[in-house]
């Protein structure tokens, strides 16, 4: 597989001078979809979360332009002269400048305040078919929160320098009016596309209320999903991944088609197919009854943990044919039991002794009330699950090179 590329250009911005830097990241063949990316409040297209989510997203088949607002990274113009309603027409702007290349976006992405300005944008670039908030704010006067202490000031004086993430940046009191009068609750109702809400519940730069609100908002088609412990901004590596990960596969769902143009095709006759990526050091794609899946090692064991472990694939199998044996039997046997959970680990039988061989702990949660007689049969039935019995099986694994 080939390289993904990264090509810097730039377009006239929303005030029809200011040339801004963009960067489009694009897939080995061009791709088949388009993303718009839109970063947070007074950062640029090159913090780690808005570079790294697009460099995935572009690895899974999109193209992604991702931008400088007028005033911020390398694009010219006055930051103080923007506000709220000019980061909407810098993205409508980007829109027009890739619809000239041929590429207009299918997918606006936008993260914290870019979330909310590719809420507000997306009504007004027709070919956007889907849009995907991470950790955005419900209201875009959320940002005021982060210099409250100078508000007084900046209505005083017109403007004032505020200090945010440790740099100096000046606010004017058009960008607090323009802020106050956006409500993004009142037009999310004929927003008319698909939504994908990225929050974390742990976020305390905006919090998980806002999530709710959004949704509680927006009309179906509209999905949720927590980023569990994950920072605002993403730090982690893997927190992004993740969120690259599930937004392409959710695209893919509205755009109409399969975005990777370079998958492996599975031999005739097999049922799996894993092969080497080619953008990671180990990171290899997964070609499973025709579904595609990434595995990987773990940044610390010299992967790029772009995605699990091969033997947590190994556990995963075992902990599905688990569950579904289970909830078959209890259908069969019209037991009305709550949800099954199955949580697995492997381990050394002997930690002293690595010979000892490795043994798997399967721990079974099944909600509602359980007569002693059901919860030793639900045990039985679990040891009797087609890949428990292949795992314990007589199993040969016949191995030849391809000609």
């Amino acid at each position: 597989m080939g390289k993904i590329t990264s090509e810097r250009i730039e377009f006239t911005g929303h005030d029809g001078k200011s040339r801004l830097a963009a960067r489009l990241d694009s897939p080995p063949g061009g791709g088949h979809a388009v993303a718009l990316f839109a970063h947070c409040f007074t950062c640029s297209k090159d913090i780690h979360a808005a570079s790294r989510i697009s460099e995935a997203v572009a690895d899974r088949g999109f193209a992604v332009l991702r931008f400088d607002f007028t005033g911020l990274g390398a694009s010219e113009g006055e930051f103080a002269n923007t506000d709220f309603s000019s980061n909407i027409q810098d993205l409508i702007a980007a829109a027009g400048h890739l619809k000239s290349l041929g590429h207009s976006p299918e997918v606006l992405v936008g993260h914290s305040l870019g979330g909310a300005a590719v809420l507000a944008a997306a009504r007004h670039i027709d070919s956007v078919k889907a849009v995907a908030t991470i950790g955005a704010p419900a209201d875009p006067g959320h940002v005021a929160h982060m210099f409250a202490d100078k508000a007084h000031k900046i209505r005083a004086d017109g403007k004032a320098e505020v200090e945010i993430a440790g740099r100096s940046f000046t606010i004017s009191r058009q960008f607090l009016d323009d802020i106050s009068e956006h409500n993004l609750a009142e037009n999310l109702g004929s927003l008319k596309r698909a939504l994908l809400i990225f929050h974390a519940p742990r976020d305390n730069i905006v919090g998980i209320d806002n999530a709710g609100t959004i949704f509680a908002a927006a009309r179906h088609p509209k999905s949720f999903i927590s980023l569990d412990d994950a920072d605002h901004l993403l730090s982690r590596k893997a927190d992004a991944i993740y969120v690259a990960d599930v937004l392409a596969a959710w695209a893919s769902r509205y755009i109409g088609e399969d975005i990777r143009n370079d998958l492996p095709v599975t031999p005739e006759g097999y049922s799996v197919l894993v092969a080497e990526q080619g953008n990671g050091a180990y990171t290899q794609d997964v070609m499973a009854d025709g579904y595609h899946l990434i595995a990987d090692e773990p940044e610390k064991a010299g992967g790029d943990g772009m995605g699990p472990r091969p033997h947590a694939y190994l556990l995963s199998g075992l902990g599905a044919c688990t569950s579904m044996t289970l909830r078959m039997y209890a259908r069969r046997k019209k037991w009305k039991i709550g949800p099954i959970s199955v949580a697995l680990r492997l381990r050394a039988i002997n930690r002293d002794d690595p010979a000892s061989g490795r043994r798997i702990e399967r721990e079974i949660t099944v909600a509602g009330p359980l007569s002693a007689e059901q919860r030793e049969k639900l045990v039985e039935i679990a040891n009797k699950c087609p890949v428990h019995w292949t795992l314990t099986g007589p199993l040969e694994i016949s191995t030849r090179l391809a000609e």
